[in-house]
């Protein structure tokens, strides 16, 4: 518990204004909330249960090569000390208060930890890896604690993931700095691959909090999420919450945002086109499922406001493609689109045609084509000027060979080249 009170007083010290705050509460809150927990056993009377439902996505744990990611990672004591904290609770409202603290303490250690400010254990520092596999068995602990109390869980675990994934750690106050907001994903497609990474969130870990120098030497401050790769959560509008703070006017608004996820091998690609349409299927999210739209027959998210069918980029594009190195970075501009009066999908290379029905936008008919649309269909209410868009990042590749083996020399050095150059692309940025 020692780390995570010196975690939660650098936080403190780092950042001002309403991250100042949130840090502020985090110290005072943890230190309260993380004294019982201290000698990582429940207090007397806590029930907890081994047989409550697991999700797809948790039921992964149960590989054994998850576990790896937390004990090897220094993100251990968290996991250790929260069924503890959870028992100490007496009421619903304490309740709220233990998941908020102990997801904002998990947000700031994966951030510490990806920036090199606390102990990384055997794997290397900018490994996403370790905050998505923590995050989730904390989810198990929570859903296993039986209060004697009647509490909201899905509530519960709501709080905990936004707070874990940065959606209340805000922008600082500081005058004559301009403000970026970025988001990443978790790792996916884990069916196959457990030991997979996503360095889009391995980049905005990176990035969290970091001052950049901009193309006209202006100073940028970066602020970050890292988004679940789930329709459910999107349907509950947790892009909206993410972005929406930082679109409409007053301290915690954007220079310019931007969404960032996995895309092809070899490349990066800013998505000249958002489409409106889910049509990934058969391909699902991380907790098995489908988004109910095909190339043949897309559909649009549940409760997705009014929008157009496709959005355009207004991201500085010109200049951030002129970053080439070491991977090229290129304009994507082919969607896929039904032509008016017409049935059958039709690709066009150079963008929408004037009443078409979208099928997926450069970046497809998955959520990373979503992310895009979602926040830039709420920039175009709250912000029409501000620029907007979407990277994708290079297929990230080097895992070993070996099944029993998490990282690789050719791993981590791919990594740390991805994440590099999302830096590169958005310092590259002309406001």
């Amino acid at each position: 518990m020692t780390r995570l009170r010196r975690a939660a007083g650098r936080a403190t010290g780092r950042v001002t204004g309403r991250a100042a705050a949130v840090a502020t509460a985090l110290a005072g809150t943890l230190s309260a909330l993380l004294a019982p927990a201290a000698a990582h056993a429940a207090p007397a009377g806590c029930r907890t249960v081994t047989t409550a439902a697991l999700d797809a996505e948790q039921a992964r744990l149960q590989d054994t090569r998850t576990a790896a990611f937390t004990e090897r990672s220094g993100l251990d004591d968290l996991l250790r000390g929260f069924p503890a904290a959870l028992c100490a609770a007496r009421n619903a409202n304490r309740a709220e208060r233990v998941v908020d603290a102990w997801g904002r303490a998990l947000w700031q250690a994966g951030v510490d930890r990806a920036q090199g400010r606390r102990p990384h254990g055997e794997l290397p520092a900018l490994d996403d890896r370790p905050l998505y596999w923590t995050r989730l068995a904390m989810t198990v602990q929570l859903a296993r604690w039986e209060p004697r109390f009647d509490v909201d869980r899905a509530g519960l675990r709501a709080r905990f993931e936004d707070a874990s994934r940065g959606l209340d750690d805000g922008f600082g106050n500081a005058r004559q700095v301009r403000r970026i907001f970025v988001s990443g994903f978790d790792p996916y497609g884990l069916d196959s691959e457990p030991r997979r990474a996503n360095p889009a969130g391995a980049a905005v870990l990176q990035l969290h909090g970091q001052r950049i120098t901009l193309a006209d030497g202006s100073t940028a401050e970066v602020r970050a999420v890292v988004l679940p790769v789930r329709y459910g959560d999107f349907d509950d509008g947790i892009v909206e919450r993410a972005f929406g703070p930082h679109l409409r006017p007053g301290r915690q608004s954007a220079d310019l945002i931007t969404s960032i996820s996995q895309g092809y091998p070899g490349k990066f690609t800013l998505e000249a086109w958002a489409g409106r349409a889910r049509s990934a299927d058969p391909a699902t999210d991380n907790v098995r499922a489908l988004s109910g739209g095909t190339t043949r027959h897309p559909v649009d998210a549940p409760g997705l406001a009014d929008g157009p069918q496709f959005i355009r980029t207004t991201l500085p594009t010109d200049a951030m493609t002129a970053v080439q190195q070491p991977y090229p970075v290129l304009l994507n501009t082919p969607v896929t689109e039904i032509p008016a009066g017409a049935t059958e999908p039709v690709v066009r290379p150079d963008g929408p045609t004037p009443g078409s029905r979208a099928v997926a936008g450069g970046g497809g008919g998955y959520l990373s084509n979503e992310v895009a649309y979602r926040s830039n269909r709420l920039r175009l209410d709250l912000a029409p000027e501000l620029p907007g868009g979407h990277l994708h990042t290079p297929v990230l590749t080097g895992l070993p060979a070996q099944q029993d083996q998490v990282t690789s020399p050719e791993f981590e050095n791919n990594e740390a080249a991805i994440s590099g150059e999302v830096r590169a692309i958005i310092g590259s940025a002309t406001l």
